[in-house]
């Protein structure tokens, strides 16, 4: 049970942050990364889309005896998580809580500002949880609707992705935010950008690390920490003559991944 894998699941490449910080605080686990790419990207999806996708996803994941699941997007996390997690006999956590508290301890002046999907924003998830902790806090939500699609199309450094990055930055700088949670998993992938847009003063929150470290503490108390050498299987989805199919995903995501 222990060399059992951890199953990602994402949209597209922006569950790789998550990824990327589990390789550094769990670097024994064996992880199965999932990216949807037949369906990206989730943000303009309805709740009842959202929700039937990661069902399925997770029944994939629990065929294939993992340990533990990180649904590694912010609008799944959002909208499908609570609704579906206890259908499954395993530990299934997502990246709103991580961040949420996060952002909640770094906070000085208690206006916070997330950047996400529309989805993600029109759940109110973040807020809900940030004032659950203080309901002085004031949270102020942006959904980016353009940031993804250039990401996943490796478009890190394009003059659009910067502009639109700048459009949605502006209304939280001129509210007065000092702390940014990237409220999807795409974000980090393009943090040099925002950080050029809002500069040093903001405190810049990406959920994988706290996503990361509630992992450890789970695998922890339930002894499951692994001991072995690690292994990654990278699956995607895809259309190949009409229908949707499941691929070795490797060469495809990593591709994609590979502008970062």
């Amino acid at each position: 049970m222990r060399e059992r894998p951890i199953g990602i699941l994402d949209s597209g490449i922006g569950g790789l942050t998550v990824l990327r910080e589990l390789q550094k605080q769990l670097p024994q686990e064996s992880v199965i990364y999932y990216a949807d790419l037949a369906r990206v990207p989730y943000g303009a999806k309805t709740p009842a889309e959202i929700i039937a996708i990661n069902e399925e996803i997770l029944a994939y994941f629990a065929e294939r005896g993992v340990k533990l699941v990180i649904v590694a997007c912010n609008t799944s996390s959002a909208l499908a998580l609570e609704r579906i997690k206890d259908k499954f006999a395993l530990p299934i956590i997502g990246v709103i809580g991580p961040g949420a508290n996060t952002a909640f301890a770094l906070t000085k002046n208690k206006k916070i500002g997330v950047l996400a999907t529309e989805a993600t924003v029109k759940s109110r998830a973040y807020k809900n949880i940030l004032t659950s902790l203080n309901p002085s806090a004031q949270v102020y939500e942006q959904a980016c609707p353009k940031l993804v699609p250039l990401i996943e199309q490796g478009r890190l450094e394009a003059p659009e992705l910067r502009a639109a990055a700048a459009e949605y930055l502006r209304p939280l700088l001129e509210a007065g935010i000092d702390t940014l949670i990237y409220g999807c998993t795409h974000y980090p992938l393009i943090d040099r950008t925002i950080r050029a847009c809002a500069g040093d003063k903001i405190k810049y929150v990406d959920p994988a690390v706290g996503t990361a470290a509630l992992t450890k503490e789970i695998l922890a108390r339930e002894n499951l920490l692994a001991d072995g050498a690690a292994h990654y299987e990278f699956v995607a989805s895809t259309i190949q003559g009409g229908k949707y199919v499941r691929i070795d995903g490797r060469e495809l995501i990593l591709r994609r991944a590979s502008t970062d």
